[in-house]
């Protein structure tokens, strides 16, 4: 496992020289530094993801000492420690055990982003009795009686029953008439299989919804031609495309755009934010994959303009995907509760992240505004993000409150 430290100094430095922050204080003056950690895969297949993640608690740690640090605390500074968790729900175990025993102050930490890797982790955390948050959505992370353990994320389950409801809501906003049929083709993983799951289970059937294509295939995917050619005889309202990897998805979007449905024709909704990656440009090109809804636990939105332009300014990279922004509000969170707390001991801040209720702070960099958590450790009031393609940019067209586009819904 590799750990390094970081204060945001390289953020520090290309926010400065962007002139958004002052002169730095003298070094020698200040309290001693807080650690926080962050571990995530920075190797193997969600490498990118974890960049992210890591990119997006340097902002926030760059951010906070700026504005003084601690301030409960004599100002002093927040050290980031970051971590590989390595690609595997094994390696992630050993690397946890071995970021406790080696960096025994550290007073909380965000991650794993993969759930098996974060039910793996967090048995570790719990046991040090270390804070931890995470934007991972399996219900099995908070269902176990942990203490130590902060879910920002609203879990899988919700997610998918609230998800027809959202798409019916915004697509009668947008046409006067909420989807009347839907189509699914999803591979044969757990993932896509537990989102539709309540669906299955009476959720079509409560809002009104007739499936009328159902295509299950095992990936990797070498032709979509036959399931494609389905879905266009039957024309649903809605098609829910539940991939779990880039080349199945390109190959049924350019397939969709070759038999003359694709575009957002026909509305295609994916769950998971990996389809909101910058790559998914090179890879697909903006008009095949234009128009493609995908859910997501967050994203960035409106009211985040300022932190978007530092973060494009320090990273180079178009915009915030749920990992950046999530991971730089779990620093404000764990910023709050330290502040909270007055005291940089773990316990302390477990305490104070038990008895947070606000809709400030930390409150603004998550959908639903609102920081309180259950016995559980799930976060009351967590809502979901949809997001769509428009013009070569993922961009938030729900929640209001959040959203900086209108949804493209075509008019039939």
């Amino acid at each position: 496992m590799n750990i390094k430290m970081t204060h945001g100094f390289v953020f520090c430095a290309a926010l400065a020289m962007a002139g958004t922050l002052g002169a730095s204080a003298n070094a020698f003056a200040e309290p001693k530094p807080v650690k926080v950690a962050v571990m995530v895969p920075l190797s193997g297949a969600w490498a990118r993801s974890g960049e992210f993640q890591v990119k997006g608690a340097e902002l926030a740690v760059a951010h906070i000492n700026a504005e003084g640090g601690i301030k409960a605390l004599g100002g002093a500074k927040m050290q980031l420690v970051v971590a590989d968790s390595g690609d595997s729900t094994q390696k992630a175990k050993i690397a946890a055990q071995r970021l406790v025993a080696q960096e025994p102050d550290l007073v909380g930490g965000t991650g794993v982003y993969v759930s098996s890797f974060t039910l793996a982790v967090t048995e570790v955390t719990e046991r040090a009795k270390l804070p931890w948050l995470t934007l991972s959505y399996s219900e099995a992370i908070t269902n176990r009686g942990y203490k130590y353990v902060f879910q920002t994320s609203m879990p899988g389950g919700a997610q998918a029953e609230n998800a027809l409801p959202v798409i019916a809501q915004v697509a009668k906003k947008a046409t006067g008439a909420a989807p009347k049929t839907v189509g699914i083709i999803m591979d044969n993983t757990a993932s896509p299989a537990s989102f539709t799951k309540p669906m299955r289970e009476g959720g079509f059937a409560k809002l009104g919804m007739k499936l009328v294509v159902d295509e299950i295939y095992t990936p990797p995917l070498s032709d979509a031609t036959s399931m494609v050619q389905k879905v266009r005889n039957a024309k649903p309202d809605l098609l829910l495309l539940l991939t779990t990897n880039v080349p199945d998805s390109k190959l049924i979007l350019e397939k969709m755009n070759e038999m003359g449905i694709g575009k957002g024709r026909i509305p295609v909704l994916a769950s998971g934010s990996s389809l909101g990656m910058p790559e998914l440009l090179k890879v697909m090109g903006k008009d095949v994959i234009n128009g493609v809804m995908l859910i997501s636990g967050n994203w960035g939105g409106k009211g985040e303009e300022k932190i978007t332009a530092d973060w494009k300014k320090a990273t180079g990279e178009p915009w915030m995907t749920q990992e950046a922004i999530s991971s730089y509000g779990d620093m404000w969170i764990l910023k709050d509760a330290l502040e909270k707390a007055g005291s940089a001991d773990r316990e302390k801040v477990a305490q104070a992240l038990r008895a947070m209720d606000t809709t400030e702070g930390a409150a603004r960099f998550y959908p639903g505004h609102r920081i309180k958590f259950d016995a559980e450790g799930r976060r009351v009031g967590a809502d979901m993000v949809l997001v769509q393609w428009q013009d070569g940019e993922p961009k938030t067209v729900y929640p209001p409150a959040l959203a900086t586009a209108s949804v493209m819904w075509p008019k039939h």
